[in-house]
C-alpha cells in the first residue's frame, strides 16, 4: 500500500523540497435514517486518494488525487514541487517545521465489532425496534432514528523516513420522538443523548468496555423514559429570566466547551490565521500563561490518546505521534493546539499532533484534538450538585447555540431543563436558554462532579478552513455548578 507513497516522496525529494509526505486515505461512510418505522434513506459509500504535500525553498505545495497508482504519486509530486515554486513571490514567512522522530508503525482504534461487517437487515431491525417502543407509547405521535458509521483508514509517508498506517471506527445513532398537543397545536421533540464515540457496533447494541468516559449506553432505559420525559416537557411552563445557579450535565456542557474553550484555543485561529470560517479567537499568545480564562477549578486538557475519542489516533496527519497537554490549567491558559509549523513559529519544541485533513484531497490544517475539562477527584455524584443548589436549572442534553467570531460572547439551548428548589428538582421549565461571556461564564464555575459523572460527548461534524473539512472530536467532562448565570426565556427573545 504504501509503494506509490514512497514513490511520491522520493519524487519530491529529487525535485528538491526540504520536506515531503504523502498520505493514502480511504473513508467509508455508512448511513440510515428512519421515520415512524419506516427507512427514508440509506447509503454505503467509499472514497480513496493520495494527497501530497511539499514544503520547497521555504513554500507550501499541495496536490492530490483519487486516482491511486504509482505514476499518478509521482505526477502528484511534481505538481506540488511546482506549485510551491509558484508560491514563492507570494510568501512573506518562510515554513519551518518543528522537529519529530521518526515512527514506523500501524494503529488500530479499538472496537469489537466492525459496523459495516453487520448486515443491512440487522441495522435497520434495530432502528425499527427501538422505533416501535416509541411509536407504541400514546404520548409520542412521531418517531425518528438515525445511524452514521465510519471507517477511515490512512497510509502516511514522509521524507524523515516515518512510516505509519492506521484506521479509525467511529460510530453514532439517535432515537427522537416528537409530541403534538392536540388542542394547541404546540410540539416538542426530544432526543436520546447518547454520544458518538471512537468505537464499534457494539456501542449501539450497548455492550462493550466502559473505559475513560466513553460508557456503555443503556438505550432501553433511555428509550423507555424518553416519552414521559417528553410529555412534561410539552406540558411545562416557560422559563422566568433571570439569574439562575446552573447545573449542567455532560451532555450539554461538552458543547460549551467544543465552542468556547475548543475552538478558541487553536492556535491558528488565536493567531489570526484561521478567521473567514467562524471568526478568530479572543485567548491570543499575548495571554498565554496569564489570562485568567476560568476559576480555579477549571482544569482543561487536551490530548489524542483518550479511550474512545473521536479525535483519537496514533500519529497525526504530519506524522507526529498522540499526546496529552495543559490548555487551561488552575483556571489560567497555559497551552495550544498546534501543528509542526505553528509549534515552530511560535518556538515550541513540538508539535503536539493537531493534523489531520479529512481525506486525501484535503490539506492537513490544525484541527481540534479531544479538548476535555477534568472532574474533581473527590467531587460528587449528580444528585449531591443539585442538593447544594437552593434555586436553580438542571440542564441536560445539547441543542442550538450561537457564538460571537472571537468565542467570547454566547449563548446555548439544552434538551432539558428541571427547575431545582431547595436542592430538589421540582419540575421541567422549556425555553430556557443560558448567555455569558467566555471567562465570566468559566469563572462562575463553584463545583466539579467527581470521576462518575464525568463522560465523552462530542461531534461528527466539526468544520473549519477554506475550502471547509469536517473532523470529528471528542470532550470530555464531568457534571458542574456555575453560579449567577444569565437565562433568557429563548419563546420571548425569538418573538
Amino acid at each position: 500500500m504504501t509503494a506509490f507513497l514512497d514513490a511520491a516522496v522520493q519524487r519530491a525529494v529529487d525535485l528538491g523540497a526540504g520536506h515531503a509526505d504523502a498520505r493514502q486515505v480511504s473513508t467509508r461512510n455508512g448511513a440510515m435514517s428512519m421515520r415512524d418505522g419506516r427507512m427514508e434513506a440509506s447509503l454505503d459509500v467509499e472514497e480513496r486518494g493520495i494527497g501530497v504535500r511539499v514544503v520547497v525553498d521555504g513554500c507550501w505545495g499541495f496536490a492530490a488525487s483519487d486516482t491511486v497508482s504509482v505514476d499518478e504519486a509521482v505526477a502528484l509530486a511534481d505538481r506540488a514541487v511546482a506549485m510551491a515554486r509558484v508560491s514563492r513571490a507570494l510568501t512573506t514567512r518562510d515554513v519551518e517545521l518543528a522537529p519529530e522522530p521518526v515512527y514506523m508503525g500501524t494503529w488500530l482504534s479499538p472496537f469489537d465489532v466492525d459496523p459495516f461487517e453487520v448486515p443491512e437487515a440487522d441495522r435497520i431491525a434495530l432502528l425499527q425496534e427501538r422505533s416501535a417502543v416509541l411509536l407504541a407509547d400514546p404520548r409520542v405521535s412521531h418517531a425518528d432514528a438515525r445511524l452514521l458509521a465510519v471507517r477511515e483508514s490512512v497510509d502516511y509517508a514522509d521524507s524523515a523516513g516515518t512510516r505509519t498506517t492506521q484506521v479509525r471506527h467511529r460510530i453514532e445513532a439517535e432515537w427522537s420522538a416528537t409530541a403534538i398537543d392536540s388542542r394547541t397545536g404546540a410540539f416538542e421533540t426530544m432526543a436520546t443523548t447518547a454520544p458518538p464515540v471512537g468505537r464499534g457496533w457494539e456501542y449501539v447494541l450497548g455492550g462493550g468496555v466502559e473505559s475513560g468516559g466513553a460508557r456503555r449506553w443503556d438505550w432501553t432505559t433511555e428509550i423507555a423514559h424518553l416519552p414521559e420525559l417528553l410529555d412534561e416537557k410539552l406540558r411545562a411552563p416557560s422559563v422566568d429570566p433571570g439569574r439562575y445557579t446552573l447545573v449542567i450535565h455532560p451532555t450539554n456542557l461538552w458543547l460549551t466547551i467544543h465552542e468556547s474553550v475548543g475552538h478558541a484555543t487553536e492556535l491558528d485561529r488565536a493567531l489570526g490565521y484561521e478567521a473567514n470560517y467562524a471568526g478568530t479567537s479572543f485567548a491570543t499568545p499575548d495571554g498565554l500563561g496569564t489570562m485568567r480564562y476560568g476559576s480555579p477549578l477549571m482544569q482543561v486538557t487536551g490530548d489524542r490518546q483518550a479511550p474512545y475519542g473521536l479525535s483519537t489516533v496514533g500519529w497525526d496527519d504530519e506524522g507526529v505521534a498522540a499526546q496529552t497537554w495543559d490548555i487551561v490549567k488552575d483556571g489560567v491558559l497555559v497551552g495550544y493546539q498546534l501543528d509542526r509549523a505553528m509549534a515552530a513559529e511560535m518556538g515550541f519544541d513540538r508539535s503536539n499532533g493537531c493534523a489531520y485533513a479529512d481525506s486525501a484531497e484535503h490539506v492537513q490544517i490544525q484541527r481540534m484534538p479531544n479538548v476535555s475539562l477534568q472532574p474533581d477527584p473527590e467531587g460528587g455524584s449528580i444528585d449531591q450538585l443539585i442538593a447544594g443548589v437552593s434555586d436553580g436549572i438542571y440542564v441536560v442534553g445539547d441543542k442550538s447555540w450561537s457564538i460571537d467570531m472571537q468565542r467570547y460572547n454566547f449563548q446555548f439551548t439544552g434538551q432539558r431543563f428541571h427547575r431545582i428548589k431547595g436542592g430538589r428538582l421540582v419540575g421541567q421549565v422549556k425555553d430556557v436558554a443560558y448567555q455569558s461571556r467566555t471567562p465570566d461564564f468559566w469563572g462562575s464555575l463553584v463545583a466539579l462532579g467527581g470521576p462518575d459523572t464525568y463522560l465523552l460527548g462530542g461531534a461528527l461534524n466539526c468544520g473549519k478552513g477554506q475550502p471547509g473539512q469536517v473532523a470529528a472530536v471528542s470532550h470530555g467532562c464531568p457534571a458542574a455548578v456555575f453560579d449567577n448565570i444569565n437565562v433568557l426565556n429563548s419563546a420571548q427573545e425569538g418573538r
